[in-house]
């Protein structure tokens, strides 16, 4: 990213402009609320002529990408999407940022054409600031279809700048987006401010303050604008704006005095504190409430009845979280059933390229224990991590992103919202910890859109109580072999389904215990408050989930899995293949570990292997056969009623699966997500933190498991 590092320099905030390539390059912001296609219309103008990063100082992602049109060329950058400038969130106040500081050439407003008269809000706060502005009326066919008619010259006129209907998805209507483009950015084609009128005591303030204000910013900025600002000035936008003008507009001395007797007529007015931006956000309000009535005719006033039948079912009381439980139980039925099939195939296929590279190896002399080492060791490992972590993913992130897509996920977080309220934390948790079902690593990145560092870190510290898909084969082998192997065929992955979503609804109670305690000690504080929409349901983009979730989650998930995967099967092989008079190291390491495992219920093979599979939880299981047939290399059995009557050989008892599948939900995070982890905090200790913590929960519960079945004679 070009960003100017000079306020850096000078000490202040960082400077939020975008460094033009070339000297006539037109920077053009995207602005626009949440699901309305903005992402969607910056693909479609910029293809693949676009790159991604982090605002500076910020953890909030941002794209820029660029376009050429009639020989000029124009930068788009991305905003985040905000429901307001009033910057009550991190995502507000880098929109608000940029476009007042950052000398955008033009705003381009995204707005969802279904909903309107609450997008209008966004773009009458920033048609206050700038008249260099495009309104892109998207979604225009799904408007069509629920019988909304927008009158788009009454809208441009209402609002005094051009206003052009999409269909991003579709690429209907760029051509004369990008034209109207040109006109503005290029050959300056006039438009107008319009005017939000405030009551009169505001504006009679307004009358008195904004030629002062005007004098002094030197046309730097709206004065209009700036001067309802003033009186509503809050902290950071104090700081950046002098960061901007390059000194303190509030020490002004004849603005002080200004500004001093217009807060004695608020006072006299009972006008003042919040009620002066109440007064504000109400204005705005029943403006875009007057352009949609002029601008929008329903045709079928009752279009979003079909919506709101539809919400009453799922984000009811009572039928809310039901529904949600039942939707988790198809998804991870439809990941097991589906996955068995295809992760034989590549397993097969894997191992018969594992023969065919000793045989190669073997056929230009390379030294047994370097065959072994480099096939046997590193090759299997990934073998084993590829063809148990693949198809889960391949089939568990295309169905969570279509639930993204189609609208759900929404309806998830605002179900969950009240608990996690309850545990101090954020709502917008719940949307994280659902990506934490694909990969932690996935959850914990995603707990970027939570804007409180505090509410954040908490997200990140408990993400791993959901099990990743890494972990689901720990899971499913042992529920199969100790609570649903005596069930009949047909119903057994039925079973096991079941009570696989039972054991992820504890690591989802967890999560909310665990943040409570969280909140209440090391990170205390309160939730704040956000604002969740719930945008309407629509058609899912089946190609393009798929194309999205395999490239953009599941390779890079299984990339980042690989790399750590590969130096644990030499650890491995190594540990398993160097011994000291009898015994292997492997055996040394699990027999130092015996009696503290045997505390918590398990044994030191089965908590050396979850050591081992620090790096993929997917090796757990091969490391605990090989461990127990002392074979030297990952292993596994063709099915498993072997497998069962191996375990039961060295052991095992229901105490021993239960406290195994607890520790498999409650332990440390894998290589890749500690590394997500660092590199989303920058911070060793909250990486350490998010170590410990959940082992030591881990620990902890299955001590109490065991010690209680113990005194209970329950084994």
């Amino acid at each position: 990213m070009w960003f100017s590092k000079n306020a850096k320099a000078r000490g202040t905030l960082p400077d939020i402009k975008i460094k033009r390539k070339y000297e006539k390059d037109t920077i053009i912001a995207v602005a626009g609320n949440p699901n309305v296609g903005k992402s969607t219309l910056f693909n479609a103008l910029t293809g693949l002529n676009q790159h991604t990063g982090n605002w500076p100082g910020k953890t909030v992602s941002n794209a820029r990408g660029e376009f050429k049109y009639k020989g000029k060329n124009f930068v788009l950058v991305d905003l985040p999407g905000t429901y307001s400038l009033m910057a009550n969130s991190t995502e507000e106040e880098i929109a608000r940022d940029f476009i007042c500081f950052g000398e955008p050439d033009l705003v381009v407003i995204v707005v969802d054409a279904t909903c309107l008269e609450r997008n209008l809000n966004l773009a009458l706060q920033i048609l206050e600031i700038t008249k260099k502005v495009i309104i892109c009326v998207n979604l225009m066919d799904e408007a069509k279809k629920k019988k909304i008619i927008v009158d788009i010259d009454e809208l441009s006129l209402q609002l005094g700048v051009p206003v052009i209907g999409t269909n991003a998805r579709n690429k209907k209507g760029l051509e004369e987006l990008k034209n109207e483009i040109f006109e503005i950015g290029i050959n300056n084609k006039k438009t107008y401010n319009i005017k939000v009128l405030y009551n009169k005591t505001i504006e009679n303030a307004l009358v008195e303050f904004e030629p002062i204000v005007k004098n002094l910013i030197k046309d730097k900025l709206n004065p209009r604008w700036l001067s309802i600002k003033l009186l509503d000035m809050d902290e950071k936008l104090h700081k950046t704006l002098n960061n901007y003008l390059s000194f303190d507009i509030m020490e002004n001395q004849k603005l002080k005095q200004a500004l001093n007797k217009i807060n004695q007529e608020f006072f006299a007015d009972n006008l003042n504190g919040d009620l002066i931006r109440d007064e504000l956000v109400a204005c705005v309000f029943q403006k875009a409430q007057e352009i949609y009535k002029k601008s929008v005719t329903l045709e079928d006033k009752q279009y979003t009845q079909k919506d709101r039948k539809i919400d009453k079912l799922l984000t009811s009381k009572i039928t809310g979280i039901p529904i949600m439980i039942s939707m988790l139980f198809v998804i991870f039925w439809i990941t097991l059933a589906g996955a068995n099939y295809p992760s034989d195939l590549i397993a097969d296929g894997l191992f018969f390229l594992q023969d065919e590279l000793l045989k190669s190896l073997t056929f230009i002399g390379a030294p047994q224990w370097l065959s072994n080492l480099l096939v046997l060791g590193i090759y299997r490992t990934l073998a084993w991590v590829v063809s148990v972590m693949l198809p889960p993913m391949a089939i568990f992130f295309p169905l969570f992103t279509l639930l993204e897509d189609s609208g759900y996920l929404p309806r998830i977080a605002f179900n969950l919202d009240k608990f996690f309220k309850k545990a101090n934390a954020h709502g917008k948790q719940a949307l994280t910890m659902c990506m934490g079902f694909g990969c932690n690593a996935c959850g914990v990145i995603g707990c970027r859109i939570i804007d409180s560092p505090r509410e954040r870190l908490i997200a990140i510290l408990t993400n791993n109580f959901v099990p990743c898909n890494g972990r689901f084969p720990t899971l499913i082998s042992i529920i199969s072999m100790f609570f649903a192997g005596t069930v009949a065929l047909p119903y057994k992955t039925l079973i096991s389904t079941l009570i696989l979503t039972g054991t992820i609804l504890i690591g989802v109670i967890v999560t909310f215990l665990t943040s409570k305690l969280l909140s209440k000690t090391i990170l205390k504080g309160f939730s704040s408050s956000f604002l969740l929409e719930l945008p309407p349901y629509r058609r899912p983009q089946i190609g393009k989930v798929i194309v999205r979730s395999v490239f953009d989650r599941t390779l890079f998930v299984l990339g980042r899995a690989v790399l750590v995967a590969a130096p644990a099967g030499l650890l491995i092989w190594l540990m398993s293949n160097i011994f000291i008079g009898e015994y292997s190291v492997l055996s040394y390491c699990s027999n130092f570990l015996e009696p503290f495992a045997k505390s918590i219920g398990m044994d030191g093979i089965i908590l050396m292997a979850f050591i081992l599979g620090f790096p993929a939880n997917e090796i757990v299981i091969p490391i605990i056969i090989m461990s127990y047939l002392c074979t030297g290399t990952l292993t596994n059995f063709e099915s498993l009623e072997e497998f069962h009557l191996l375990l039961i050989n060295h052991g095992w008892t229901w105490l021993t699966a239960v406290c195994t599948m607890l520790f498999s939900l409650m332990h440390f995070p894998c290589g890749t997500t500690c590394l997500t982890i660092k590199k989303e905090t920058g911070s060793l200790k909250w990486t350490a933190v998010a170590f410990i913590f959940p082992t030591v929960i881990g620990i902890l519960t299955c001590f109490l498991v065991a010690t209680t079945a113990k005194l209970l004679n329950l084994v």
